[in-house]
């Protein structure tokens, strides 16, 4: 048996440990869940609903617990976890809206379309957002009529135990929605069962194209990819810098930089007009705290996901520096032991090669100055991803320009990266995903149009077809 724990990476104690199911064990969970998907996806879609909306309301008087445990296991501030257990209510009633909204019956003359669940569908979660990030593809998959094999980051079990207890104490019926725990090796024995049907996935690059290639294989299961992006942000032409830097600040590192919509990149004129920007910004960075939930007053943001997530922020930041990028700020470690780092940015600007294009998944923002707002786009453009890109600027004109030419899922206007609307679609283009955006799109992907031609009433047609005497 293998057990494996998760740890605080604001002060490196144990907060849960627990076993790692088996390949056993999934097969076990994925025919539970077979066993379930008849009975499940019979029901009539208003008890459904009612099921929803019962876990969302077990989440109200739950949210003090859950946030404790977003907290503990990922380090963020009491704050921010609050508001993710607040996002996993509300998305109960946008999943409502959005099936109805793509999933609802529809009839031209004869024929009519509905829309059927998948049947089993695996669910993996991410780190960075242990409720909120699966709970945008549970609560949809479920409200479609698939049931569901949930397996959670390795960094966040407490939190997936306390998620599943909350479906359970809503009266979701057995079998539903199944948890198995664990790290890669439970995750390959989910992502290769042939008993499911789909599986929708948040989290890294090579994990995703990792299952793109294990489910080429097996065309009839559907597969539904957000895999993070080395996203742009430029500043031009604002004239209030405090709030641009504000909105830079937030965007890059909301979450100890670890949401997959974060700023990587920040593009700002060369000469005067882009130093004023790099110096609001810096004179922000200043003032933000950086610590563990429980320090009075609350943070801005707390730790990455480990030591040795730090270690990695820090190590490409070394190597930036090697190949002749310059350290406005440095990213420093604050504390052994620990995930917490001091947010860095580094101009790469002077390197002799392009960066690499790489997501760098923490407290380090990369700047790039341009002579020219068509250089500007060209070098937001200069990725292999495409999930997110903003722009921060009083000139309408320029937007226009900017939202038409650049490439990317989510394009932002004087608004952080950050930011996500629950009534617009989220995904990107390119490596940052598969075309199948969540959001308000989710629906598309938890359920298939079936067309039928319907004649009630079987009779002879008037005329024979050519070829029948």
């Amino acid at each position: 048996m293998t057990t494996f724990s998760s740890i605080n990476p604001a002060t490196g104690e144990r907060v849960w440990a627990g076993p790692a199911a088996t390949g056993a064990e999934v097969d076990a969970a994925v025919v539970r869940a077979r066993d379930a998907f008849r009975r499940w996806s019979s029901l009539p879609l208003v008890e459904r609903e009612a099921h929803l909306r019962g876990f969302a309301r077990v989440l109200e008087a739950r949210k003090p617990d859950l946030a404790e445990a977003i907290s503990r296991e990922i380090g963020k501030p009491r704050w921010e976890a609050l508001a993710e257990v607040q996002t996993m209510m509300t998305k109960v009633e946008f999943a409502i809206r959005g099936h109805a909204q793509r999933n609802a019956e529809f009839a031209g003359g004869p024929a009519v379309t509905r829309f059927r669940p998948h049947g089993v569908c695996a669910v993996f979660g991410p780190f960075n957002f242990p409720g909120h990030l699966p709970n945008g593809h549970i609560v949809p998959a479920l409200l479609a009529g698939n049931t569901v094999v949930f397996k959670p980051s390795e960094y966040a079990p407490l939190t997936a135990e306390l998620t599943l207890a909350a479906w359970r104490e809503s009266g979701l019926p057995a079998g539903v929605l199944q948890l198995v725990q664990g790290g890669r090796e439970t995750g390959a024995a989910l992502a290769t069962h042939a008993g499911i049907d789909g599986l929708f996935f948040t989290g890294s690059a090579p994990t995703g194209l990792w299952l793109a290639q294990q489910f080429a294989r097996t065309p009839g299961r559907i597969l539904a990819l957000e895999l993070g992006g080395n996203n742009p942000l430029v500043v031009w032409s604002a004239r209030d810098l405090a709030a641009a830097a504000l909105l830079v600040i937030q965007s890059a590192f909301l979450t100890a930089g670890q949401r997959c919509t974060c700023a990587r990149r920040l593009i700002v004129p060369a000469g005067a007009d882009g130093d004023a920007v790099v110096e609001a910004v810096k004179a922000l960075i200043g003032r933000l705290r950086i610590g563990a939930p429980t320090d009075v007053p609350e943070p801005f943001c707390g730790p990455v996901i480990s030591e040795r997530a730090a270690h990695a922020i820090l190590e490409s930041q070394a190597k930036l520096q090697a190949a002749g990028a310059r350290s406005i700020i440095a990213a420093r470690h604050l504390q052994p032991g620990t995930g917490l780092l001091a947010p860095g940015v580094i101009d790469v600007t002077p390197m002799s090669a392009p960066s690499p294009d790489e997501e760098i998944f923490g407290p380090l923002l990369q700047l790039v100055r341009v002579p020219d707002f068509e250089a500007a786009i060209r070098a937001a453009n200069a990725t292999r991803f495409g999930l997110a890109a903003g722009l921060i600027s009083d000139d309408g004109a320029r937007y226009e320009h900017f939202r038409r030419d650049i490439r990317a899922g989510i394009i932002n206007w004087n608004q952080p990266l950050t930011g996500a609307s629950g009534a617009a679609p989220f995904g990107g283009i390119g490596f940052s995903g598969n075309h199948r955006p969540s959001g308000l799109f989710a629906a598309d992907y938890c359920a298939y149009p079936v067309a039928s031609i319907e004649v009630p009433e079987l009779k002879l047609p008037g005329a024979l077809p050519p070829g029948i005497s």
